[in-house]
């Protein structure tokens, strides 16, 4: 501590206001001081010791955290930070010794050793909860735009008690804002007038890079001056007295639900970025006055008046040290998990997460059938999805559609038509151009314990959500089954009449490559309803698949089987018999498949789903054919077709009579002219002599 070099003499103090009375000072002073000796603890022992391998201080950022904490006192607040928000997270509550053992990858914690100590979460049902933060810079803006639209809509929508006063807060760096998920964020907050607070911690650096790279003249305040919707303030957030009064003004203007708001404090980073940070990029000079801004010893002298002497003030710091050891202590003495655990909780195994979804409040799905019950004529798989959706709706106030135009135009693939006349604005809306905002939105709102079925309008559009969809996805088991995000996201792709590089994308196999996610391909109406049930009714989040050359195709077309089918996920549909070979497929290469083995005796595989998909099923055919083709739209190097072949290679190649063959669009993107498109997509010919040379191998 650098207080008699740094603090301004304690006269000059005595003309500033009496502490607020309606804040615990004394707490304040005591986290303020445990959150320094934790990271002392850190870069001085444990980081030395290689028992803590990533280390963030939050020195100079920590007095205005706490103050912010100490305002978040409903039950339905909820926060997500970045890497230096712990001192946040002990003002919430959190147990010290989970803190730091997480720092220390130990057991329990906030993920049983699976992130980085300085990824939080906190899921407190007894007050507000730390929301799974993200470990990219700016993920953590939509998710808690999505938690804000949420408490919108069970205070408006569902009329639920307890959350008229409910915020959503979400910290960030003066380098955060020149992310897309701040912006996305912004967006949503202000066109729909969220409980939501911006806190930006600008200490004006970037690791590195000055705040004037992020935003002109490096000052976000300043520069949403007309931003439309948005209560701003910016101060500084080393002086308690003015830190408290701004933090108490922008959380009194949210909860009182007059709209958001940006609060900016300004902040000394008293540390480098992280502690293998030399700061060779700072002069000496603004280390000095940086120091010369120490939150601490200002903390120290405006509480002059009511810690009645320096033995008080030096016995709350000894208190903070001690049970920071002791804490140390707690967390050392836990352990690491058993690596055979760290394979549980990619996907909900019967054990419901504690916050997230609507399994964790409770909710017990209906009784499901997976034998159709065939009813009326045959109707196309557009009509079976928007059926589907219909029916979950009427019976599941919790679900809610929302996408760009699947409003009034009803999708532009006609999915929605109707919905939104028939449910309301609340429940079927429109969004901003922003697939960033689209699914990280339906993040929170999930954790929130609504039912998201977010619509992305093209497979190639997801790109930019690709961020928001890894972090879902990787949610339940990073947290160690604490948080879980399920949703069901619609995503049409695939050929249509043309192609082209940005609409008729397929690429499911990236889906399929991002833990956490269940991954729906159907190829006709029946399939569609029967997974679609699955996916609401569920405890994951899927991404469904909707092939736009399959939504009024004549072939895809069945009778609707009922309002209580459902199919599980992994189980694949024989479509056709035989004795020769084996195809495996899936999507719009269904039909080709079947006429391509009329006349061939050949087992057909529809698979369904991509992830998981019924291994079983294909091993067994094989076995039993002897030889084994893979038809995909997809690419054919790392096409999800390889891991197929991969798999009946490496168990069944004693069975094989002839090599596992792949027949696939070459790899390119989808072009245009439908002359190229037929040549490029595998083509009823061209499958059909695929069989006949495996066959006669």
């Amino acid at each position: 501590m650098r207080w008699d070099v740094l603090q301004e003499p304690l006269a000059a103090q005595r003309g500033r206001n009496s502490p607020d009375s309606t804040r615990d000072w004394r707490r304040i002073a005591y986290l303020v001081h445990l959150s320094r000796a934790l990271d002392a603890m850190e870069e001085e022992r444990l980081v030395p010791e290689k028992k803590v391998l990533y280390q963030f201080s939050a020195r100079g950022h920590d007095m205005a955290q706490i103050l912010l904490g100490e305002r978040l006192t409903d039950p339905r607040d909820a926060t997500c930070g970045y890497y230096r928000s712990r001192p946040l997270l002990l003002s919430l509550g959190v147990d010290v010794a989970d803190a730091l053992g997480s720092s220390m990858g130990r057991a329990g914690g906030y993920s049983d050793g699976r992130d980085i100590g300085v990824v939080f979460n906190y899921p407190n049902l007894a007050g507000a909860s730390a929301l799974p933060m993200c470990g990219g810079v700016g993920a953590q803006y939509t998710p808690t735009a999505g938690w804000a639209q949420a408490i919108e809509y069970y205070r408006t929508v569902l009329g639920a008690e307890g959350h008229d006063d409910a915020i959503a807060v979400v910290l960030g760096g003066e380098a955060s804002v020149a992310t897309n998920g701040f912006w996305a964020a912004l967006t949503i907050a202000t066109t729909q007038k969220l409980p939501m607070l911006f806190y930006i911690e600008d200490n004006g650096l970037g690791i590195s890079v000055p705040s004037s790279f992020q935003t002109p003249g490096g000052d976000i305040a300043a520069n949403l001056g007309s931003f439309g919707g948005l209560k701003i303030l910016s101060g500084d957030g080393t002086e308690p007295a003015e830190a408290a009064r701004m933090i108490d003004e922008a959380v009194a203007h949210v909860r009182g639900r007059n709209g958001p708001c940006l609060l900016r404090l300004t902040v000394p980073r008293l540390q480098g970025h992280s502690f293998q940070d030399t700061q060779s990029y700072k002069s000496e000079e603004v280390v000095a006055a940086e120091w010369a801004r120490d939150p601490l010893p200002k903390l120290r002298d405006y509480l002059a008046p009511i810690v009645d002497s320096e033995t008080e003030w030096d016995e709350i710091e000894q208190q903070a040290r001690a049970d920071a050891e002791a804490a140390r202590e707690r967390a050392e003495a836990r352990g690491v998990a058993d690596p055979e655990t760290v394979t549980r909780h990619v996907f909900f195994d019967g054990e419901i997460q504690t916050m997230g979804g609507q399994y964790s409040l409770g909710y017990a799905s209906p009784v499901c059938t997976d034998q159709p019950q065939p009813e009326g004529q045959r109707i196309n798989m557009v009509t079976a999805i928007r059926r589907t959706l219909d029916h979950e709706m009427s019976l599941n106030d919790r679900v809610v559609i929302f996408g760009e135009d699947v409003g009034p135009k009803g999708g532009v693939h006609a999915v929605t038509l109707g919905l939104q006349q028939k449910y309301g604005v609340s429940r079927v809306f429109d969004t901003s151009l922003s697939e960033e905002g689209i699914v990280g939105r339906a993040v929170g709102m999930a954790l929130a314990g609504l039912v998201p079925v977010p619509e992305i309008q093209f497979r190639k559009y997801a790109e930019p959500a690709t961020e928001q969809i890894n972090d879902c996805g990787s949610m339940r088991w990073r947290t160690n089954n604490r948080f879980a995000a399920p949703m069901v996201l619609r995503v049409p792709g695939g050929f249509f009449k043309c192609g082209d590089p940005w609409h008729s994308q397929t690429n499911e196999v990236a889906f399929v490559h991002t833990p956490g996610w269940m991954v729906a391909v159907p190829s006709n109406a029946e399939d569609a309803v029967g997974l679609l049930r699955t996916a609401l009714r569920g405890n994951d989040p899927v991404i469904f698949f909707e092939h736009r050359a399959m939504l009024d195709h004549a072939w895809a077309r069945r009778p609707y089987p009922g309002d209580d089918f459902a199919l599980p996920f992994g189980k694949a549909r024989l479509t056709r018999t035989g004795s020769d070979i084996t195809i495996v497929t899936w999507g719009a290469m269904v039909p080709r498949c079947e006429e391509a083995a009329e006349g061939r005796s050949a087992d057909v595989i529809d698979l369904r789903t991509l992830m998981p998909w019924d291994r079983e099923a294909v091993l067994a055919s094989v076995r039993r054919t002897r030889r084994c083709l893979i038809v995909h739209e997809d690419l054919q190097t790392a096409g999800f077709g390889a891991e197929i072949a991969a798999v009946v290679a490496d168990e069944a190649f004693m069975d094989l009579d002839a090599p596992v063959a792949r027949l696939t669009m070459p790899d390119i993107p989808s072009p245009h002219n439908p002359v190229l498109l037929d040549w490029a997509v595998p083509s009823v010919d061209r499958i059909r002599a695929k069989i006949d040379e495996l066959v006669g191998f």
